[in-house]
Formats: structure tokens, sequence, C-alpha cells
């Protein structure tokens, strides 16, 4: 009784649920989760913090390997199937529909939060505070904190982690390297992405309080478990 309950639910929301996360509707929005109250502004451009966090992008610049830079300009994508290389062969988009439909709409609350965020403190960039720094990833020009990757890595990691917690650990890691590879990449300074894991923590805190958040997690929950064989 139970399996047909979830595949009729599985049925329903993906009928209503949009297949590109550019057209997912967001769990929350800024209006829901104001940032400016949450996180402390950033660094101030002539501090202290701001010229070591600059001083630490030039040195892993300058140290950092092709196969990093590789994953970092990997990690540029901002979807949930980033965390395939801990989840299993049997982590696939297609295997997975409703699951998919899901995590699009957690990117899209990523985006509809933070942004503003962004557009409110305008933090520069590395590249843009410092013609030395030359980033191994594609260019952004929007403000810097907090980090949007790092902030959905995080958000995806915690519900990811949380549909399988036999694999927390892993995921939490992945995750973790998620946020690194912005530093590696030279695209963001050490207190964006700190700033993003506080984000993404808290992102995923707020909306798994709701009832249509919570609908929706078990249908994908019980679709990724049973397609991993958990």
């Amino acid at each position: 009784m139970r399996s047909l309950f979830l595949a009729a639910l599985t049925t329903a929301l993906l009928a209503l649920s949009p297949v590109h996360a550019g057209e997912a509707k967001p769990f929350a929005t800024a209006k829901t989760i104001d940032l400016l109250t949450l996180l402390k502004p950033p660094p101030a451009n002539d501090s202290a913090q701001t010229r070591a966090e600059l001083a630490e992008v030039l040195s892993i610049q300058v140290t950092r390997t092709p196969e990093m830079e590789a994953q970092a300009q990997a990690d540029v994508v901002e979807n949930v199937w980033r965390f395939a290389n801990v989840m299993g062969p049997n982590f696939k988009t297609e295997a997975l529909p409703a699951f998919s439909a899901f995590f699009d709409r957690i990117v899209a609350t990523e985006g509809e939060v933070v942004d503003p965020a962004k557009d409110s403190w305008k933090r520069p960039r590395p590249h843009q505070y410092s013609p030395l720094v030359k980033p191994a990833v594609k260019l952004s020009n929007s403000g810097a904190y907090p980090s949007g990757h790092t902030t959905v890595g995080t958000l995806m990691g915690v519900v990811l982690s949380n549909m399988v917690p036999e694999k927390r650990n892993e995921i939490m890691a992945r995750a973790w390297a998620y946020g690194e590879n912005r530093i590696i990449g030279g695209i963001h300074f050490r207190a964006d992405v700190e700033a993003g894991r506080i984000a993404g923590t808290v992102i995923a805190a707020r909306i798994m309080e709701q009832p249509e958040f919570q609908v929706e997690y078990a249908a994908a929950k019980a679709e990724l478990r049973k397609g991993l064989g958990l």
C-alpha cells in the first residue's frame, strides 16, 4: 500500500514539477530567509582579513595542480549530480526523475535566497580585487559574498545526507570540497566560502520545516533509496 502511494505521489509531482532548474519553483526566497540579517557583513576591502585572504588565493594559484584545476572547473556546474562519485553508479538523472525535479527546486532556492545578498554587499571577487589573480574557472562578476556555489553545495549535501545517512560522511566531505574548489579556482575568498556554508546550513534547516518540502522530500528519498538498492 505504501509503495502504491509513493508511486502515485511521484507521478503527481512529476506532472507538476518543471524539468529544468531555471524553471523550478524555489522553496524559499530572500523574503522568507534574509541572509542580510543572518550573516555578518563581508570583510572590508581594505581590511587585514581581505589582504590575508588574497594572499591565500595567490599562494594556491602557484601551487594548485592540473588535477586540482580540473576538479574546480568541473564543480562550476551547480547540480546534485556532482555527488555521483560518492553515490555510486546507479545515481543517474534518467533513473531518478522525482529526485531530480526535487533537487532542481533546491538549486533554485539557493539563487533566490543568495543573489539578493550578493547584490547588496557587492564584495569584489579576487580577480576584481587584484590583477595578480588568474582564476582557473569561468569568471563571474556578481558579488562574491556569500559564495553561491558553496551555499548550494552545502544545502544539497545536508539534504542528500539526510536521505542517505549511511553515506553522510562521504557526502558532506564532497560538499566541503565543492566549496574549497571555489578558492582553488581563484574565484572566491575564504570568507565567501565560510559564509556560504553557514547560508546553506540555515537554508536547509528552514525549508525542511515546510510541509510542501516534506512531501516532495519523502517521494524523492524513497525513489533514491530504491534506486540505490538501500
